[in-house]
């Protein structure tokens, strides 16, 4: 039977629109099937470049981290974008520089203090906290359908308003305004109860990393079925310096067994040191075997053995992305002075290499090729934009201004040219340093001190510890970078402290004699 012209026409009409129907439907489908990856950011308070076996420790012990760092990228030039915390932190969720948003100094830093006599010079205050006009990486994911974790320390932030669960994250464990473990009548520290309005207490006795640890890999196992993005922010390894009993008795006896015990720990015979009151009583640190940090460390590796486990257990390791920093260099100069950052100048607070370079190295399955090192230099802002091209999401330049994303060194491409790095400190650190700034380009890095405007130049690339000032040898470089540096600054509105008219340098003359 012969079908009229228009019923036949009606027929493959219908027939067409149910085939396009079909592959619409498919195309979503197979949109949907397309998975795209989890990220865990592990980000470490305080640690040192050189303070992971996988970087160069000889006394700390890290197996479960040198084997994850073995099993991803490591990044031999990566930099924390301040000396300190708070700003580093805030670059990361910003993808911006601490100084073009105006927090500069851990938050709430020493504003209410003003000068001390002997310092040359008064800080501007600086806000206390990553304003709320920040799209953080972690609102940019929620807009892709992530589910967003925070766990950990945040600081950046004074009042709960700009706190993780108001910045972009579904969780927040832990993170408020303090930087580091509080100690008082109604909290022990890294041990349980911790006085954290943010988590609850544990058991007495239970060890915060420990904690934290278990409260990712909850999260994890209760969203292994969609997109996640936890961002495990360790209060390790920052004062106080608290570690597991049995653990800080393993390290003692290595000491001993090493004969670390017997040697001077300390130096105070630094020009730096004696251009401060004595009584300010800085010390260096000669070398790696404080028990106690040794204890931290070991804690932290076997938690991250635990959180990597449970990973593999989940069938999620080959679809994680697994970031690994820390936010400034390790604590050498002060406080305690609890680590040794050789072969590396300084440590935090300064930026020399100490205060600034970090341990980094990054895990993505299936893409960037394991065991191999990347020497181009990248900074906090950089993870922003890295997160969002890995996850296949628009990269809005207005979002993350500072921030130049790295997937592309990740997949084995080549840089595309020098790109300068910048630092801007404008504060006196507790750890010694005085306010200044500094730029990175190719191997060179020029520091200006603000109390006297003198620059120092160094070749990193020949003289990681900076032990050689170029700057008098190479006045063309020199002026090339110090004027690079000052345009920048202008660019991003940059503060400046002002000169203090209470200075005295009579304090420091007389209280060495």
């Amino acid at each position: 039977m012969k079908l009229s012209t228009n019923l036949r026409n009606g027929i493959l009409g219908l027939s067409s629109l149910g085939l396009c129907a079909g592959i619409t439907s498919c195309a979503k489908q197979a949109e949907q099937k397309v998975e795209r990856p989890n990220f865990v950011f592990v980000l470490i308070d305080d640690m040192g470049w050189t303070d992971l076996g996988c970087f160069g420790s000889s006394f700390y012990e890290t197996p479960n981290i040198d084997k994850l760092a073995s099993e991803g990228v490591k990044f031999t030039n990566a930099y924390a974008a301040c000396p300190v915390c708070s700003p580093t932190r805030a670059s990361i969720m910003s993808g911006k520089y601490p100084a073009r948003i105006d927090v500069t100094d851990w938050i709430p830093g020493r504003q209410h203090r003003g000068a001390r006599d002997y310092e040359k010079m008064i800080q501007k205050p600086f806000k206390l906290e990553m304003g709320l006009e920040e799209v953080t990486v972690a609102e940019a994911l929620k807009e892709e359908g992530y589910k967003t974790c925070f766990i950990g320390k945040w600081h950046i932030g004074e009042s709960e308003e700009y706190w993780p669960h108001h910045q972009g994250f579904d969780v927040n464990i832990a993170g408020w305004s303090k930087g580091s473990p509080q100690r008082n009548k109604n909290a022990n520290g890294y041990f349980s109860p911790y006085g954290n309005p943010m988590i609850e207490d544990g058991p007495k006795g239970e060890y915060l990393t420990d904690r934290l640890t278990d409260e990712a890999i909850k999260y994890i196992e209760g969203h292994k079925d969609n997109p996640f993005f936890v961002y495990l922010s360790y209060y390790t390894v920052h004062n106080p310096l608290m570690g597991k009993k049995e653990l800080i008795e393993k390290f003692k006896k290595k000491a001993e067994d090493q004969g670390l015990d017997k040697k001077e720990h300390y130096t105070r015979d630094k020009a730096w040191i004696k251009e401060k009151p004595k009584k300010s009583n800085y010390k260096e640190r000669l070398f790696q075997d404080q028990p106690t940090y040794s204890s931290m460390i070991y804690s932290l590796d076997e938690n991250i053995g635990k959180l990597t486990a449970k990973l593999k257990e989940l069938g999620l390791d080959k679809n994680t992305v697994i970031f690994f920093m820390s936010d400034n260099g390790g604590l050498s100069t002060s406080e305690g002075s609890p680590t040794c950052n050789d072969p590396l100048r300084g440590g935090k607070g300064w930026l020399y290499e100490g205060g600034v370079r970090e341990p980094m190295f990054v895990k993505w399955p299936g893409v960037a090729k394991a065991g191999t090192e990347i020497d181009v230099p990248v900074t906090s802002t950089d993870f922003y934009p890295t997160i969002l091209e890995m996850a296949g999401a628009p990269l809005k330049q207005d979002q993350h201004v500072d921030g130049k994303s790295f997937a592309g060194l990740l997949k084995g491409e080549q840089a595309n040219g020098e790109r300068p790095l910048y630092w801007h400190y404008p504060h006196y650190s507790n750890q010694g340093t005085t306010p200044g700034a500094a730029i990175r380009l190719g191997d060179y890095k020029l520091i200006e001190y603000f109390e006297d405007n003198h620059v120092e130049l160094y070749n990193l690339k020949d003289d990681v510890g900076e032990t050689k000032d170029l700057a008098a040898d190479m006045p063309e470089k020199t002026n090339e970078l110090k004027q690079m540096l000052h345009q920048w600054q202008k660019e991003v509105g940059a503060k400046f402290p002002d000169p203090n008219p209470d200075y005295d340098p009579s304090v420091v003359a007389n209280s060495w004699k």
